[in-house]
Protein backbone atom coordinates (compact mmCIF):
# COMPACT_ATOMS: atom_id res chain seq x y z
CA UNK A 1 0.00 0.00 0.00
CA UNK A 2 1.17 3.42 -1.09
CA UNK A 3 1.57 6.78 1.43
CA UNK A 4 -1.48 8.21 -0.85
CA UNK A 5 -3.55 5.27 0.06
CA UNK A 6 -2.44 4.79 3.62
CA UNK A 7 -3.67 8.45 3.90
CA UNK A 8 -7.06 8.48 2.23
CA UNK A 9 -7.76 5.48 4.59
CA UNK A 10 -6.74 8.12 7.91
CA UNK A 11 -8.95 11.05 5.75
CA UNK A 12 -11.92 8.19 5.33
CA UNK A 13 -12.03 7.35 9.11
CA UNK A 14 -11.72 11.08 10.63
CA UNK A 15 -15.58 11.35 9.80
CA UNK A 16 -15.74 9.41 13.19
CA UNK A 17 -13.59 11.35 15.54
CA UNK A 18 -15.37 12.23 18.62
CA UNK A 19 -13.91 15.54 19.57
CA UNK A 20 -16.47 17.89 21.12
CA UNK A 21 -14.13 19.87 23.06
CA UNK A 22 -11.36 20.54 20.94
CA UNK A 23 -13.23 20.41 17.57
CA UNK A 24 -10.14 18.73 15.89
CA UNK A 25 -10.83 16.29 14.21
CA UNK A 26 -8.08 14.06 13.71
CA UNK A 27 -7.92 10.48 11.69
CA UNK A 28 -5.16 7.60 11.36
CA UNK A 29 -4.55 4.62 9.40
CA UNK A 30 -1.66 2.29 10.58
CA UNK A 31 0.08 -0.10 8.30
CA UNK A 32 1.75 -3.25 9.89
CA UNK A 33 4.20 -5.49 8.74
CA UNK A 34 1.47 -8.30 8.05
CA UNK A 35 -0.17 -6.16 5.60
CA UNK A 36 -3.19 -5.09 7.48
CA UNK A 37 -4.22 -1.36 7.52
CA UNK A 38 -5.99 -0.28 11.34
CA UNK A 39 -7.56 2.68 11.43
CA UNK A 40 -8.47 4.74 14.15
CA UNK A 41 -9.83 8.46 15.45
CA UNK A 42 -9.48 10.73 18.42
CA UNK A 43 -11.87 10.08 21.13
CA UNK A 44 -12.14 13.29 23.98
CA UNK A 45 -13.46 13.08 27.45
CA UNK A 46 -14.98 15.58 29.46
CA UNK A 47 -12.33 14.48 31.81
CA UNK A 48 -9.54 15.49 29.48
CA UNK A 49 -6.75 12.58 30.65
CA UNK A 50 -9.11 10.40 29.67
CA UNK A 51 -8.97 11.62 26.05
CA UNK A 52 -6.75 9.23 23.14
CA UNK A 53 -5.30 10.37 20.15
CA UNK A 54 -6.21 8.38 16.88
CA UNK A 55 -2.69 7.25 16.33
CA UNK A 56 -2.84 5.08 19.81
CA UNK A 57 -6.38 4.46 19.16
CA UNK A 58 -5.62 2.31 15.65
CA UNK A 59 -2.05 1.22 17.10
CA UNK A 60 -4.04 -0.49 19.96
CA UNK A 61 -6.60 -2.05 17.67
CA UNK A 62 -3.81 -3.58 15.50
CA UNK A 63 -1.76 -4.65 19.07
CA UNK A 64 -5.01 -6.47 20.31
CA UNK A 65 -5.06 -8.35 17.11
CA UNK A 66 -2.04 -9.28 17.73
CA UNK A 67 -0.03 -7.49 15.55
CA UNK A 68 3.47 -6.56 16.69
CA UNK A 69 5.23 -4.54 13.56
CA UNK A 70 4.23 -1.00 12.55
CA UNK A 71 5.42 -0.13 8.86
CA UNK A 72 3.82 3.39 8.39
CA UNK A 73 1.64 5.17 10.25
CA UNK A 74 -0.68 8.17 8.14
CA UNK A 75 -2.40 11.12 10.45
CA UNK A 76 -3.96 13.69 8.42
CA UNK A 77 -6.59 16.20 10.96
CA UNK A 78 -8.54 18.99 10.19
CA UNK A 79 -5.74 22.00 10.29
CA UNK A 80 -3.42 24.00 7.75
CA UNK A 81 -0.53 23.09 8.48
CA UNK A 82 0.23 19.31 8.40
CA UNK A 83 -0.79 17.05 11.58
CA UNK A 84 1.71 15.55 13.71
CA UNK A 85 1.49 12.68 16.45
CA UNK A 86 2.18 13.86 19.57
CA UNK A 87 4.55 13.11 22.29
CA UNK A 88 3.10 10.39 23.60
CA UNK A 89 1.95 8.92 20.39
CA UNK A 90 5.25 9.11 18.74
CA UNK A 91 6.74 7.09 21.65
CA UNK A 92 4.54 4.24 21.57
CA UNK A 93 5.31 4.25 17.51
CA UNK A 94 8.56 3.74 19.10
CA UNK A 95 7.32 0.63 20.57
CA UNK A 96 5.59 -1.17 17.82
CA UNK A 97 8.04 0.10 15.04
CA UNK A 98 11.60 1.15 14.61
CA UNK A 99 13.70 4.24 13.80
CA UNK A 100 12.62 3.77 9.60
CA UNK A 101 8.87 3.30 10.74
CA UNK A 102 7.17 5.91 7.71
CA UNK A 103 5.40 8.70 9.70
CA UNK A 104 3.11 10.39 7.02
CA UNK A 105 1.57 13.62 8.41
CA UNK A 106 -0.91 15.66 6.00
CA UNK A 107 -3.05 18.74 6.49
CA UNK A 108 -6.43 19.06 5.37
CA UNK A 109 -5.90 19.92 1.80
CA UNK A 110 -4.40 16.48 1.48
CA UNK A 111 -0.77 17.74 1.53
CA UNK A 112 1.29 15.61 3.06
CA UNK A 113 5.06 15.02 3.61
CA UNK A 114 6.70 11.91 5.30
CA UNK A 115 9.49 11.22 7.79
CA UNK A 116 11.13 8.47 9.45
CA UNK A 117 10.28 7.92 12.98
CA UNK A 118 14.37 8.85 13.70
CA UNK A 119 13.49 12.02 12.55
CA UNK A 120 10.09 12.97 14.98
CA UNK A 121 11.65 10.70 17.82
CA UNK A 122 15.52 10.91 17.94
CA UNK A 123 16.64 9.05 21.20
CA UNK A 124 13.57 7.30 21.43
CA UNK A 125 13.34 5.19 24.80
CA UNK A 126 13.09 1.83 24.36
CA UNK A 127 14.60 -1.60 25.31
CA UNK A 128 17.33 -4.06 23.46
Amino acid sequence: MDDKELLLLAEEIKKNSYSPYSNFRVGTAVLTQSGKVYQGVNIENASYGATICAERTAIFKAVSEGERKIEAVAVTGDSDNLTFPCGICRQVIAEFGDENTRIICANKRGEFKVFKLAELLPNAFVFD
